[in-house]
């Protein structure tokens, strides 16, 4: 399915939207609810990933196939191999099968897992046998995928000492541990976290506890680019926390820079666009915390006109595809004067940008390549290629822009 966004000539707005519950959350939830079965959880998201990672743990499967979710493949991972009597067979797309799992096989294996590779070493598929871990202690990099880093901690709870996780040189995404940490706390489950190194406690039972996922940041950043990229936007999001576990809540401090206000109300969030501010011609971000918003961010910069600099995004070129290749081909389609290299993304300032009539915007399988360009039709027509890819992570997307009222 190809979307043609017709350009938009009205560019004020005002529209409530309801954002589906957090990826993120949900896929951490749903690991730590099959160790703690009196774990109930309310607003999971309905993102693809979230419903494949739920099915896939409430299955009996010997042969799983997770297709293109990442997280998923991480995290169930380190769970099935500690699911004790089993057997499976882990794989998943062509894609996935080229994404990297090398450092978190060799972390579980030196807890003493026992994971083989089917085809290619440090690449699914994989053949998991479940087995009770005795070891409680491992080092690796902290400056990779941070999922590497929360699927060790997810069942560290499970062990019979819990697990102290040793991260060597600068530790990348650091939000993303900090959920993973602050769910676990949620539950009653005790940590520590002290310098380069992060300790879990076991943790056998657990009283009965209720957790409600909070709505998606990282979705949100799609509307805050429309806001931003508009004369006169106003949106209302919910549900969105003020203090929020999510690291892409930077969001706020982000867009605040391209003239766009928060507000926090009862429910989620109002964001507006302030009234006669005066944009900066150039912005520098480091994205080490937030890479998933890179998109959104580079392309907000190319529809206002400035040029920016982007850093800390050595993790998007082992994504669903090299986020940096796709974005630099993608944006010079536009008429962008673009330059990457290993962790970063350089834009140039453009004067017009030329509509992708004839030159369609690419996906590469990748549902934020798809959402980033979306808000662009408020400035020019465009057209999405693969546009059902959003169902990854926010299947009501195109349904929530057509419900925008201009």
């Amino acid at each position: 399915m190809n979307k043609y966004l017709d350009n938009i000539s009205n560019q004020s707005f005002t529209s409530d939207l309801k954002i589906s519950g957090s990826k993120s959350e949900s896929n951490r939830l749903l690991i730590l609810q099959q160790q703690f079965k009196n774990l109930e959880i309310t607003n999971l998201g309905n993102a693809v990933d979230v419903l494949i990672l739920q099915k896939t743990v409430q299955s009996n499967a010997q042969n799983i196939d997770i297709g293109h979710a990442g997280t998923a493949m991480r995290f169930l991972t380190a769970y099935f191999a500690t699911k004790k009597n089993t057997s499976i067979i882990l794989s998943g797309s062509n894609r996935m099968q080229k994404r990297p799992l090398k450092i978190l096989v060799d972390a579980l294996r030196k807890l003493g897992a026992d994971i083989k590779y089917l085809k290619e070493d440090g690449f699914p598929p994989l053949q998991i046998r479940g087995k009770t871990l005795i070891k409680d202690k491992v080092q690796l990099k902290g400056n990779v995928s941070s999922q590497y880093i929360s699927a060790l901690l997810l069942i560290a709870p499970s062990l019979k000492n819990g697990l102290t996780v040793i991260l060597q040189n600068e530790i990348t995404s650091k939000p993303y541990i900090a959920m993973t940490l602050s769910l676990l706390n949620k539950i009653d489950v005790k940590t520590e976290w002290l310098g380069n190194r992060i300790k879990v406690y076991p943790k056998e039972k657990i009283k009965n506890t209720t957790i409600v996922v909070e709505s998606d940041w990282s979705s949100a950043s799609y509307f805050y680019s429309l806001v931003a990229l508009s004369k006169n936007g106003k949106l209302n999001l919910s549900y969105f926390k003020k203090n929020s576990i999510q690291g892409d809540q930077d969001l706020i401090e982000i867009y605040a820079s391209f003239g766009i206000k928060t507000i926090f109300t009862k429910n989620g969030i109002k964001i507006e666009k302030v009234t006669n501010f005066k944009q900066k011609k150039h912005l520098t971000f480091n994205l080490i915390k937030t890479p998933d918003i890179a998109q959104t961010i580079i392309v907000t910069c190319l529809g206002l006109g400035i040029s920016c600099d982007l850093t800390g995004l050595h993790t998007l070129k082992i994504k669903e595809t090299d986020r940096l290749e796709a974005l630099k081909i993608e944006l010079t389609k536009l008429g962008a004067k673009v330059q990457i290299s290993e962790n970063s993304i350089h834009l140039k300032v453009i004067q017009n940008l030329k509509p992708s009539i004839q030159n369609s915007i690419n996906t590469y399988q990748d549902h934020r390549m798809a959402m980033a360009f979306a808000p662009l039709s408020l400035l020019i027509p465009i057209i999405i290629n693969n546009a059902a890819v959003v169902h990854k992570s926010y299947p009501n997307f195109w349904n929530d822009l057509e419900r925008i009222k201009y």
